[in-house]
């Protein structure tokens, strides 16, 4: 071998150093690693259809031939609603593939385990299904809340019982941890602004398997309207206890226990009537499909395994992580996460299939709208079957 090709095949070695070492982590020319937790199992599990939602969104992407020349490779594990499982996988996970971005992942306790983690690595978070203010407040640099606020939700359904209801007397239910707080929270403020305050408030953990006290707490207390912030288990047995109890009451409740027709059924139609807060138009029974959601009904009858039920839950797995799938696309070619944040911040009046006008901004450590995509929900009442009546136009709290 002549000294130029010598010369020329160290180039070319050196250069393959190069690209290798300016590789961003989780992706290749061909791949785009993307994770997600989510409770299969354990008390939370109804919420688990939303990863299942989104490995559908992803492999529609993938058939579609992917973004750029690059199919995105899905990791999600169960985490059965349990922090230390989420800090486990998502480590192990991080360490041992390499995943570019993390998307949605349920549960504001469970990602309360991991925040601190991925942005320390300055890894990309999107969309956590969770209304969390630890998401936005103070901002951080690399996640992107789109769910609204659980407070804001817990301030408009007050806001309807204090103006539209004329209720007087309201309390709260809530799960004792980070979820059921932030519902705490937007309650005390919306009320103390009617110059009003809760008649009961009553924490409720997790693991908690007899209700029948907390049930009784709020029948003594003649609440005329109860703020559910629980589990989807924990509302349906909580209404039916009321209802053995023989305490009439109006329910309310957060979009996390808005599938209706599954609630319904659960409850044996005894979720009627009650009142909840959501974020798409989509959830409303008289709302004609978009081409967009007929294409996701598609892909679903494609994709998604027999027993699975297209829901509210389902599809909210697209729409959590569209804003993501958009960033990606305009990164091109050049997907490193620096280039992603930025595409992200360039997001202005989205609209998907979940939420109005996504926006988010450049980031700024002093202003949590920068990171904060979507601030408005309205309010829709459980009819009979498990139908969807709207109640109010859409909310706006800051």
């Amino acid at each position: 071998m002549n000294k130029f090709k010598l010369f020329l095949l160290i180039i070319v070695f050196l250069f393959g150093l190069i690209n290798i070492a300016g590789a961003e982590e989780g992706v290749t020319d061909t791949e785009i690693h993307i994770g997600q937790w989510s409770p299969q199992t354990g008390p939370a599990a109804p919420w688990g259809a939303v990863a299942r939602g989104t490995g559908v969104f992803f492999q529609l992407i993938n058939e579609e031939g992917g973004i750029e020349g690059r199919k995105i490779v899905y990791h999600m594990f169960d985490d059965s609603y349990n922090p230390a499982k989420t800090k486990a996988g998502v480590k192990q996970l991080q360490e041992s593939v390499g995943i570019f971005a993390w998307a949605a992942g349920i549960g504001s306790a469970t990602g309360l385990a991991v925040k601190e983690y991925l942005m320390s690595k300055n890894i990309p978070w999107v969309g956590p299904c969770s209304g969390s203010t630890q998401w936005t407040n103070p901002p951080q640099k690399y996640l992107f809340s789109i769910y609204p606020l659980y407070a804001t939700e817990a301030k408009a359904l007050c806001k309807y019982a204090v103006e539209t209801l004329a209720k007087k007397k309201i309390g709260i239910i809530y799960q004792n941890d980070e979820y059921g707080k932030n519902g705490l929270i937007g309650a005390t403020e919306e009320l103390k602004a009617h110059g009003l305050e809760l008649t009961i408030s009553i924490p409720l953990d997790v693991e908690t398997s007899d209700i029948k006290p907390h049930v009784l707490q709020a029948r003594k207390s003649e609440a005329e309207a109860i703020l559910l912030w629980v589990s989807p288990f924990h509302a349906v047995r909580i209404v039916g206890t009321g209802k053995m109890m023989k305490f009439s009451t109006q329910w309310m409740t957060s979009s996390t226990c808005s599938d209706f027709p599954l609630m319904y059924s659960l409850s044996g139609g005894l979720w009627e009537g009650v009142i909840a807060a959501t974020f798409s138009e989509f959830a409303l029974s008289d709302v004609p499909d978009s081409p967009l959601m007929l294409k996701y009904k598609e892909a679903f009858k494609k994709f998604a395994s027999k027993d699975e039920r297209w829901s509210v839950f389902f599809w909210a797995g697209f729409g959590m992580v569209e804003p993501m799938i958009e960033a990606i696309k305009k990164c091109g070619k050049d997907l490193t996460r620096e280039n992603f944040v930025k595409q992200m911040e360039g997001i202005k009046d989205f609209q998907g299939v979940a939420g109005k006008n996504i926006t988010f901004k450049p980031f700024d450590e002093k202003d949590p709208s920068s990171r904060q995509g979507l601030n408005s929900v309205f309010l829709v009442q459980c009819i009979k079957d498990g139908g969807t009546k709207k109640l109010t136009d859409w909310m706006e709290f800051k």
